[in-house]
């Protein structure tokens, strides 16, 4: 237990220091006068595009190049350590990792499919 002190101590001071930051630091540091320019949404300088009633909707593209991020992204996340570790894991780890490509290879043709690859 004794091995785990510091890393409870750790998690006590971020938790600590996130709370803190979030209700004393921002009434203290925050703007108190607010005005009409201060709550209007900021889009890079220009006005701010009116938006139709019930929010709007955003087009399928938009959720495929987010899901095409994730796909991309989870598959470096898994293939890194593989890759550090390709040694040590043996056929298991090769075949492992040759399962998880066939399925991510299934995403990346559903997105293609899709038309989530194509930049109009």
């Amino acid at each position: 237990m004794d091995s785990y002190a510091p890393i409870l101590v750790l998690g006590v001071i971020a938790v600590g220091f996130a709370a803190f930051s979030v209700v004393f630091a921002g009434r203290l540091a925050g703007p108190r006068r607010y005005n009409r320019a201060k709550l209007d949404a900021y889009e890079c300088g220009i006005e701010p595009t009116p938006q139709p009633s019930g929010g709007g909707r955003f087009t399928v593209k938009y959720y495929l190049t987010a899901m095409l991020f994730i796909v991309f992204d989870i598959e470096i996340i898994f293939l890194y350590p593989w890759a550090v570790h390709y040694q040590a894991l043996g056929w298991f780890g090769f075949f492992a990792v040759l399962l998880f490509l066939v399925n991510v290879s299934i995403a990346y043709a559903y997105e293609w499919r899709r038309g989530g690859l194509e930049w109009d």
